[in-house]
């Protein structure tokens, strides 16, 4: 049932219109990025046809999925260890917050493999160096 609203999302996230600022083609300082129409005889403002796309609730997400990461888990932002007790696997995933250092981060995906918890953000040389501590850890017993 979920799967089917995440592609469902996905779909309808394709088909959605690109959300343009007005006059973006003009000044190329305005930017891409959506602004709401203000001014008072602007056509995107009064919605007339061929003026561009203007953001509404029709074209959001179902209720169920807004929000989910696309592997149908609830994200959740990690700087220390001690919140990986609270983390639920069969409902939420990972991402390791960008302040955290590299000895800490090594700590955090260590026990995130202990705790079978899925990690949106480990980098390669990161889990590299896990699996060489794994290796060692089992040839030792």
């Amino acid at each position: 049932m979920l799967m089917n609203k995440l592609k469902l999302r996905l779909k309808l996230k394709r088909a959605r219109p690109k959300f343009l600022r007005q006059g973006w083609f003009r000044l190329k300082r305005l930017g891409k990025v959506w602004r709401a129409p203000k001014g008072k005889q602007s056509k995107l403002r009064q919605h007339m046809k061929a003026k561009g796309f203007m953001p509404h609730p029709g074209y959001g997400s179902p209720q169920e999925v807004r929000g989910l990461h696309p592997c149908g888990l609830r994200e959740v932002l990690i700087s220390n260890q001690a919140q990986l007790k609270n983390i639920d696997p069969t409902r939420q995933c990972i991402r390791i917050s960008a302040t955290v250092g590299k000895k800490k981060r090594l700590e955090i995906l260590k026990e995130a493999a202990g705790l079978k918890l899925k990690v949106l953000n480990p980098t390669k040389k990161y889990k590299e160096k896990i699996k060489g501590t794994q290796a060692k850890e089992g040839g030792e017993k």
